[in-house]
């Protein structure tokens, strides 16, 4: 297998703590049929694939995670 070119650690500017998300309550789709998942931890929100819980997850303030959710509602995202 080849090596990860994914650096493990924050980047430059990074103003988000490092959370511990091991006893996170991830929430899938309401279908459960979905990739993602998200998991509210001490203020922020975290997303991640539910296909591999163990590579990084993304980290969201509120404020960022409510520009994403009206962005997919509004189309945005869409690639079609």
């Amino acid at each position: 297998m080849a090596e990860s070119t994914v650096q493990q650690h924050p980047l430059a500017g990074w103003d988000k703590p490092e959370l511990d998300l091991s006893n996170a309550e991830w929430q899938s789709s309401s279908r459960g049929l979905g990739d993602v998942q998200i998991a509210f931890v001490e203020g922020f929100v975290a997303m991640r694939n539910s296909g591999r819980p163990e590579s990084p997850s993304l980290i969201f303030t509120p404020a960022e995670w409510g520009a994403f959710v009206s962005g997919a509602r509004g189309g945005e995202f869409d690639l079609t």
